[in-house]
């Protein structure tokens, strides 16, 4: 009976750590089959939580890792895509939250890539998502080191697979967008990928926990608008279409719908009124 206890104690504190919290979260986290999207940009995320494999013939990135349960289906994308999950050297973060970062352990210990990130959400990352500015410890995870911290404009590079982290504040203090140039049927194309502009249920006034964000979110509107894009990717599929754009991708592969400036200026008008809204009526 005593270790009947302590199993059922155990698997629910596994349960914190890695369980997907709601049915919204299980719907996010569905398989897909992972394709290419541009150049050497590789969608092996999930339904919705995302992770971008940027590939080179001296080794890869790996952009997210998702919820713990996510990570898996990230290892066995980049396997059916027919590249080895050894050959990615550097995993990178979108920001710290439990469903971008909780895999990252599992995943850097998989491939034994170097793990950078953003000196706030670094962090965090570290200490599994606790002392949230938001949440605090109300979503761990399994921490993981980085190796390396990284600032505004810095930039990470496996051979010619080359991203530039921009500092975008206010989903978390440390959320970082990456750029990146992709070159296909010789054009090239800045691409995006948004780290995040929501505000789920955050406290906007008088948050002693960051007391800055409204300023944060305000510069963040603004250097984003400043990014030239062409294609717009981000750490959540809802963000960009991706459900649509993949079909489409699939239906008609010689006109490439993730090519759609426009998506990414509408996104960005979308979530600013969102965030003013939701700001006039906490004031």
């Amino acid at each position: 009976m005593k270790l009947a206890s302590i199993a059922i104690a155990v698997s629910l504190l596994c349960a914190g750590c890695f369980a997907q919290a709601d049915p919204t979260q299980r719907s996010w986290n569905q398989p897909v089959e992972p394709f290419r999207i541009i150049g050497n940009i590789y969608y092996v995320g999930a339904s919705d939580i995302t992770s971008y494999l940027i590939t080179s013939p001296k080794g890869h990135i790996l952009l997210d890792g998702g919820l713990g349960e996510t990570a898996p289906q990230i290892r066995d994308n980049i396997r059916k895509l027919g590249f080895k999950v050894e050959d990615v050297k550097i995993l990178i973060n979108s920001h710290s939250h439990y469903d971008h970062a909780a895999g990252l352990a599992e995943l850097k210990k998989a491939t034994g890539a170097r793990l950078v990130a953003s000196k706030e959400d670094g962090a965090q990352i570290a200490r599994g998502g606790k002392g949230d500015r938001m949440w605090g410890d109300k979503y761990p995870f399994p921490a993981a080191k980085p190796d390396r911290t990284i600032n505004d404009g810095d930039t990470v590079a496996v051979g010619e697979a080359v991203m530039t982290a921009r500092i975008t504040p206010g989903h978390t203090k440390g959320c970082t967008t990456w750029t990146m140039k992709a070159t296909e049927g010789g054009h090239t194309y800045d691409v995006v990928f948004v780290c995040s502009t929501s505000a789920p249920e955050y406290k906007l006034v008088n948050n002693p926990n960051y007391p800055d964000i409204v300023q944060d979110y305000r510069s963040t509107f603004a250097r984003l608008k400043t990014f030239p894009c062409d294609v717009m990717l981000g750490s959540h599929g809802q963000f960009f279409h991706l459900t649509e754009k993949r079909a489409a991708l699939k239906t008609n592969p010689a006109s490439n719908p993730f090519v759609k400036p426009q998506d990414y200026r509408d996104y960005l008008e979308r979530s600013e009124a969102a965030f003013e809204n939701e700001l006039k009526q906490q004031q």
